[in-house]
């Protein structure tokens, strides 16, 4: 029984690693951006130590690189305002910001790809601003801000995951992942250098902070990606595009048991929650359908039953 479904268990603890990177946002007690210095710093050496190990060459097609530097800058740029997000308000409170990522590729798709623009997930976008509404309209004027961060880090996600898109289909994705974080772990440090922030005693940690932050790096960021291309060759894109909407989910109920945070959030929230959370599976099978729909067209016209 495990052996049939183990890439459907596999997928569930990826995106339950990828729950978790919100809650250690609240777990490792330093800078937002010093976490994520650290997180693509660690990400970068394990991945690099996998090309090795599989005698990968380092080398692809150098005429790529500014568009891997560019969207690598993104990467950065979501990363630090997803746990700047979290700093200032909840663990929740982040992650479910970041569900409306799909949302946001929605409209950004028919711009980059050329794709005809739907007035169905215009209208889940609508819904989604109304959970948004829901969710934040009584609160504080840190919490806004933690929410204007979260859904820039959002935005930050769609334009990182369309443009990816476009350039995996001349570049591997490993090789993707690695010089963007490379690009990450530049572009950081100039940041950290610009605003004094590069010395000791800003990257200094604590034993306990060291542990997650390794966990952080090679689990959930290195491992989850390479599992990640098994398991879309396994199970198909739409599957673990469908699954991954159940992040917030499982982030919402680690940050109840770990974080205890039931005890900050009123039902307000969780009722914004279910309806953002909703839309967003619901866009995932709309999707599902219209592609289901093609197929069938497709095979129609040329004569397939």
């Amino acid at each position: 029984m495990f052996q049939k479904y183990r890439y459907h268990i596999w997928l569930h603890v990826i995106i339950f690693m990828w729950g978790f990177t919100g809650i250690l946002g609240k777990l490792i007690h330093l800078d937002a951006i010093i976490i994520v210095w650290y997180r693509v710093l660690i990400a970068a050496i394990f991945l690099s130590f996998y090309f090795i190990w599989m005698k990968k060459s380092f080398s692809f097609p150098i005429k790529h690189a500014w568009k891997i530097i560019l969207v690598g800058m993104m990467v950065a740029g979501h990363w630090m305002t997803f746990y700047y997000s979290i700093q200032l308000s909840t663990a929740s409170l982040g992650i479910l910001c970041l569900s409306t990522t799909t949302l946001h590729v929605t409209w950004l798709e028919p711009i980059v790809m050329k794709r005809k623009f739907s007035w169905i997930e215009f209208l889940f976008g609508l819904l989604v601003i109304f959970g948004i509404y829901f969710v934040a309209h009584d609160f504080s004027a840190q919490e806004r801000t933690a929410l204007y961060f979260g859904l820039a880090s959002a935005l930050l996600a769609a334009f990182f995951s369309v443009f990816n898109g476009r350039i995996a289909k001349d570049v591997e994705s490993a090789y993707i992942t690695l010089y963007e974080l490379i690009t990450g772990i530049v572009f950081i440090s100039i940041v950290l250098w610009s605003t004094g922030k590069l010395t000791y005693s800003m990257l200094k940690m604590t034993t306990s902070d060291a542990l997650w932050l390794l966990f952080l790096g090679v689990v959930c960021t290195s491992f989850a990606f390479l599992m990640t291309i098994e398991i879309v060759k396994k199970l198909g894109a739409f599957t673990v595009s469908l699954s991954i909407n159940l992040e917030p989910v499982y982030t919402i109920i680690l940050a109840i048991f770990i974080l205890n945070e039931h005890k900050l959030l009123n039902v307000n929230f969780y009722i914004g929650s279910m309806v953002i959370i909703l839309v967003v599976i619901s866009n995932g099978l709309y999707k599902n359908w219209l592609d289901k729909s093609a197929l069938k067209q497709k095979n129609t016209e040329n004569g397939i039953y």
